[in-house]
């Protein structure tokens, strides 16, 4: 890396980077450090009256104070922070000194890892530390750390620009303590989940990502290519398909938390990439998934949390059954004040239109539905609420309603005024399945995208028979977003798809030379903020002087500058070069 494109931190770390292994010392060290003891508990099992705890802790350096002979340092490990009090004479009790005035006041910064071998005890402030007795050196920082200073409960200079956070979610886990306890609790809510299943008997899965069939769902999908089968493969968008195959060859129950991709838009409860699980149980339907799905919920949310109560976005949900259950029809109706049972796709369309809600010519009488219910009554839904009986044209998959042939056995999940959770009384009639396919195939030829493939292996499969089973899909992304109590998605995801990080445009150094800059000075003009020929056809002769001879001296590069009629030159050729390619841009 050209040392000009360093601040002044990071080129100071590398000088103490360097001076470390000047002493013999590796700053990155292979060998094992033996950690005996984590900050949290240290904090839980101190007792005053126990005799010194012998500990070995390791972990980032967040913070110091330095008192000439001894010093406090706060140590962060993945439980929490501890001090550490430091002295001269523990460290070094031989003459020589450098391992505490050289290593650790001079060379060791902010952000780099050290272990701590010493002892546990109650400071005269009250607070427990560990004395140290040895000092390991464990990895340098290049790079140095926002500084994130709080006072009487109030923080300072925090790191909590979103996109800087998300893009750098390293630095967001360091500084933000509240960030990793969101992740912490992702991982208990699946673990709280996965043990309620297997209280049950049912069998984890894995299924396929790439496919040669994108079903389980209407959705846009990836398309990649295998180059030794010479075939396209689409990401999975939903695992549904293969799960219920595994019913068919005999499992009973049967879930799986799979990583789901559909290439379509991103905002604050959709990202391309996404975690979901779908469970599918034999001999079960709809009914008796709707009163799983309460205990599941309130299982999870005492056992991870310890109340059936959240606040999202100024709301109290309360996940205490039993929940509220209202067919889509009438959900509708009870919104807009429409009955749209027995209307047809025109009858809807001009519905949609009088209500505002924009639609497509593309659009079947089931997307109409949809659209509708979306736009106008889906947001209302704040408190768990069953959304049940959704109108067969919407639910390809969905068995028949057993008392009204025009809808189908499906629920979904509202809560907060977004689905939670999709589930059906499966479709198992091969025949009935064919023919939903094929009306989903038309509504593809009259251009809906996210319209169904026809999978000829899963129909061959239901021609094998499968047992009545309830199926049940559940946002894992959107249910940890809730029970962290969080109003975006990207805050539960540690990495979460980002555009393209945007970058200062930046001449090449050929653009430079081709004017007659030599190529010494191109890191100089780009250090000085001249990063394109446009940028240095305006300056004075000089400024540009001044700043070449600053930079010059600050980094000790020996150069000597130009003189003022050679920057003139670059500066009068530049503003040539400029007009010359926008003459021929015009051309």
């Amino acid at each position: 890396m050209n040392i000009l494109e360093l601040s002044d931190q990071e080129q100071a770390r590398r000088n103490s980077l360097n001076e470390i292994k000047a002493m013999g010392i590796n700053p990155y060290p292979a060998q094992e450090f033996v950690v005996t003891a984590w900050a949290k508990e240290i904090a839980e099992h101190f007792k005053d009256e126990d005799e010194p705890r012998a500990v070995r802790i390791a972990g980032r350096l967040m913070s110091r104070r330095i008192m000439g002979k001894a010093s406090f340092i706060e140590l962060q490990d993945a439980t929490g922070r501890i001090q550490v009090y430091i002295t001269r004479d523990d460290l070094c009790p031989g003459e020589d000194k450098e391992l505490y005035n050289a290593l650790f006041k001079k060379y060791t910064d902010i952000g780099d890892f050290v272990g701590i071998e010493g002892f546990v005890f109650r400071t005269q402030t009250g607070e427990i530390s560990v004395h140290a007795r040895e000092f390991h050196f464990l990895s340098k920082s290049l790079r140095p750390l926002p500084v994130v200073k709080s006072k009487d409960d109030a923080v300072f200079d925090s790191f909590s620009d979103p996109e800087q956070r998300y893009r750098r979610r390293y630095v967001d886990l360091i500084v933000n303590d509240p960030v990793k306890e969101i992740f912490l609790k992702r991982t208990r809510i699946f673990n709280s989940m996965r043990s309620f299943f297997n209280r049950y008997g049912y069998l984890e899965v894995e299924t396929p990502i790439l496919q040669p069939i994108p079903g389980g769902a209407a959705a846009r999908p990836f398309i990649t290519h295998h180059n030794a089968l010479n075939i396209p493969l689409y990401l999975r968008i939903a695992d549904e398909l293969y799960l219920k195959r595994l019913i068919v060859g005999g499992f009973e129950g049967v879930y799986e938390f799979s990583k789901n991709f559909r290439n379509e838009g991103m905002d604050r409860t959709h990202n391309p990439e996404f975690t979901a699980m779908e469970i599918y149980v034999a001999y079960k339907d709809y009914n008796w998934m709707m009163d799983f799905t309460e205990q599941m919920l309130y299982h999870i949310c005492m056992e991870v949390l310890g109340t059936a109560k959240v606040h999202v976005g100024g709301h109290e949900i309360d996940f205490t059954p039993p929940y509220k259950r209202i067919s889509m029809i009438d959900a509708i109706r009870e919104n807009t004040g429409v009955d749209i049972s027995g209307m047809g796709e025109e009858e809807l369309r001009a519905v949609c239109n009088k209500l505002g809600v924009p639609v497509g010519p593309e659009m079947g009488k089931g997307k109409l539905i949809d659209e509708l219910f979306g736009e106008t009554s889906e947001h209302t839904y704040i408190q768990p609420t069953f959304i049940i009986d959704y109108p067969k044209e919407m639910s390809p998959l969905t068995k028949e309603h057993r008392t009204n042939p025009e809808l189908t056995e499906r629920f979904e999940l509202m809560v907060n005024g977004k689905e939670l959770a999709n589930a059906y009384s499966e479709l198992n009639d091969p025949i009935d399945q064919r023919e939903r396919f094929e009306e989903q195939l038309r509504l593809s030829e009259k251009g809906d995208e996210e319209a169904m493939y026809i999978d000829q292996d899963f129909l061959r499969a239901l021609e094998y028979g499968m047992p009545p089973t309830g199926g049940l899909g559940i946002g894992m992304d959107r249910l940890v977003m809730l029970l962290t109590e969080q109003e975006s998605i990207q805050e539960v995801l540690f990495f979460p798809q980002m555009k393209p990080e945007p970058v200062a445009r930046r001449d090449k150094e050929t653009a430079y030379t081709a004017i007659g800059i030599e190529a010494e000075w191109v890191p100089l003009l780009h250090k000085g903020g001249w990063l394109t020929l446009e940028a240095l056809s305006g300056e004075k002769p000089g400024k540009l002087s001044q700043v070449l001879l600053d930079i010059n001296k600050k980094y000790k590069l020996g150069l000597k500058v130009p003189a003022l009629d050679v920057l003139t030159g670059w500066t009068e050729r530049a503003a040539q070069a400029v007009a010359a390619a926008a003459a021929e841009d015009r051309d």
